[in-house]
């Protein structure tokens, strides 16, 4: 006997959402999860009279009331209640002795401060920001199409440029291409190699849908999706970990427990990495192996959370998102990312702007993100790492002290993540945070991971199959739930066999 329609393996962002959407549906779910608690990286956790959030900087395409296409839609078909806060700005983008520019959160007002920091650039952002909402709206319309008839020709000639080179085309000034370049970070790839249409696409989420954060951080929204998922009667093992994914010639049948039980369902959805979900496989078709060998794991990140005894405005904060860069040179900090020398670019949120309860009163929750690879923390000896750690982590704030000077002086709490531990608590290889390397490669054009698995009854969900991100591994769960219900949830998929 079959015990479940459906297991899903992870509680991340894509495993809470297709878990809560099959069961909705009526299919019979299970969700398992090696840790203690929903969420995978949208979690937080306490440190004296903080609780720091983990990874959430800005959360994109929640939009406003009645605003289509956004995740509002989604949250309220899953019966998910939030509260939301609003970022009225972008960011704050500072490079010391060059640029010092605040970007609102708003088409006109975006051009209105590009003009004043950088005079005479005016219709020329314009059209450059036509260009992206022009271009993100044909790449989603070529991303639902089944051909490529009707679509612009645009498409074809922007959307695998890179980013540096549109930029080129449409910008003279240096420090406009910065300012207007630095989300660069939130997919890991540099300007000269990554997508125009990735670039775009993150542009127009941020400037048409608004940044938000989550009242109480993203481990309320974890808890309030688990919390749907088990109203409609789901169930949901923590402190348990799939080891093994069971086939009967070639299709799922099922999984295993590392308690040695084994349990039967339909189809299996995996949250996991695709390197951890295919080694729990007896055999991997040819086509994935070949397929998984031309692939790159993705970037990992340092972070710093910090508690500080100031507010915000004693601190300097002036908006929820700064990015303090040493230079405007984001090759320079991208070959940076490879060793251990001094962070050049930092990535600073400032919880409390627009407060999302996290801080007593009088105080400051901060987080000070950089991006590195993993490989090169690995290779340290455990007598080296603990002072690699916290000397790299000085390195950080010397960055952010252009930012906030004396930033040292209210420090109350500190707590420091290295890439193992977003190994160790995330279970990615490399503690890699956007799943694989974000090229040109890894896009919808080339690959398309969570249909074509190789095997029968397997479906794979979140960033290893498709973009990193809160908003595409949200959405990642729910549209491989739905093509799972669509096909049939109690019959055996074909799709992708073989391939």
């Amino acid at each position: 006997m079959t015990d479940y329609d459906a297991i899903v393996v992870g509680a991340g962002n894509a495993g809470l959402t297709a878990a809560a959407t099959l069961q909705r549906a009526g299919a019979r779910t299970l969700l398992v999860e090696r840790h203690n608690v929903p969420g995978g990286c949208a979690t937080s956790f306490r440190r004296g009279r903080y609780e720091f959030e983990v990874a959430l900087h800005q959360l994109s395409g929640i939009g406003h009331e009645g605003q289509p296409f956004s995740l509002r839609g989604l949250f309220d078909e899953l019966d998910v209640n939030l509260d939301f806060v609003e970022e009225h700005d972008l960011y704050r983008i500072k490079v010391p002795g060059v640029l010092d520019v605040t970007l609102p959160a708003d088409w006109a007002g975006a051009v209105d401060a590009l003009e004043e920091a950088f005079p005479g650039n005016k219709d020329r952002v314009a059209k450059f920001f036509d260009l992206v909402r022009t271009l993100t709206f044909w790449q989603i319309t070529a991303m639902r199409a089944k051909s490529a008839d009707g679509i612009d020709p645009m498409l074809f000639r922007y959307a695998l440029r890179p980013t540096r080179d549109v930029l080129d085309e449409y910008f003279d000034d240096e420090g406009i291409k910065t300012a207007l370049s630095v989300y660069w970070t939130y997919m890991g790839q540099p300007p000269s190699a990554l997508p125009f249409q990735d670039m775009a696409l993150m542009l127009f989420a941020y400037l048409e849908f608004k940044p938000w954060h989550v009242r109480g951080g993203s481990q309320a929204m974890s808890t309030a999706i688990l919390d749907s998922f088990l109203r409609a009667g789901g169930e949901v093992r923590f402190n348990t970990a799939v080891t093994n994914i069971l086939t009967h010639n070639g299709a799922v049948t099922g999984v295993r427990l590392d308690d040695g039980s084994d349990i039967g369902a339909y189809h299996v959805v995996s949250n996991a990495s695709l390197p951890t979900t295919y080694g729990m496989l007896p055999d991997v078709p040819a086509a994935v192996r070949d397929d998984l060998s031309t692939r790159r794991l993705g970037v990992s990140g340092f972070v710093m959370h910090m508690g500080l005894d100031a507010t915000p405005a004693e601190l300097g904060f002036t908006t929820s998102t700064s990015f303090v860069n040493l230079d405007a040179d984001p090759e320079r900090t991208y070959a940076a990312m490879h060793t251990l020398s001094p962070a050049r670019g930092v990535c600073v949120s400032s919880y409390d702007v627009a407060p999302i309860g996290f801080a007593p009163s009088g105080a400051t929750h901060v987080s000070l993100m950089t991006l590195q690879y993993g490989d090169i923390w690995s290779k340290l000896s455990p007598r080296d790492y603990a002072r690699t750690k916290f000397a790299y982590a000085e390195t950080l704030l010397d960055v952010v002290e252009h930012l906030t000077p004396g930033i040292r002086d209210a420090i109350e709490e500190v707590d420091v993540a290295t890439p193992l531990t977003m190994a160790r608590y995330l279970g990615h290889p490399g503690g890699a945070i956007y799943g694989y390397d974000q090229d040109a490669t890894e896009g919808w054009l080339f690959r398309d991971s969570e249909r074509e698995t190789g095997v029968p009854g397997l479906h794979l969900a979140g960033s290893w199959a498709g973009a990193g991100g809160f908003q595409p591994t949200l959405q990642a769960g729910v549209r491989v739930a739905r093509r799972l219900l669509r096909t049939g949830v109690r019959e055996r998929q074909t799709q992708g066999a073989g391939r």
